[in-house]
């Protein structure tokens, strides 16, 4: 049986697939080669190739972070542990960490500011920030709005929130 976990790597193959593919096809010269996917390791295999070979090796790095920048930030972190390769490009891209990390700002705006300004890179501020963006999300959405006791809340991966933060929550709170 598949967990939710396995579920979401596949879906995040198969987007990866969707996007090489797709800039496969502007590129005639790439039309016979193949993209496959062997125990998480993608490769692209053409007809003229004896050996298959990593996407990141065939591709120019831009094309490569343009792929990886598909991704959400779980699969992002994930990804970068699939090969020193693909880690190498990940960790070096600016770009990448920066996309991820306005969509935290979104939810935070206020702490990201602050630590852009304290001069935190873009993956170390999305690292500190992106756990709290995910509670204070569900707090403004609501989602703790019928709480009753701690209980209810176990399991769940909390985090410190300022008194400013808790005003938005109160406020969202008062406004529902």
């Amino acid at each position: 049986m598949s967990t939710k976990k396995d579920v979401e790597e596949d879906n995040n193959k198969w987007k990866l697939f969707q996007t090489v593919e797709a800039i496969m096809q502007h590129d005639p010269a790439r039309m016979s080669s193949v993209f496959l996917l062997c125990d998480g390791t993608p490769f692209l295999i053409s007809a003229d190739d004896a050996h298959p070979q990593n996407f990141a090796e065939t591709l120019p790095a831009e094309m490569s972070v343009k792929i990886f920048g598909e991704l959400d930030a779980e699969s992002l972190c994930s990804a970068s542990r699939t090969c020193k390769l693909w880690h190498h490009i990940i960790e070096e891209s600016d770009q990448l960490w920066r996309r991820q990390c306005q969509l935290v700002r979104a939810v935070c705006q206020r702490e990201v500011d602050s630590d852009r300004r304290d001069g935190l890179s873009w993956k170390v501020t999305l690292v500190k920030n992106y756990t709290r963006s995910c509670l204070k999300r569900d707090w403004l959405r609501g989602r703790f709005s019928n709480v009753t006791s701690a209980e209810e809340l176990s399991g769940r991966k909390m985090v410190p929130l300022d008194a400013e933060t808790w005003g938005e929550i109160l406020q969202a709170e008062l406004d529902r």
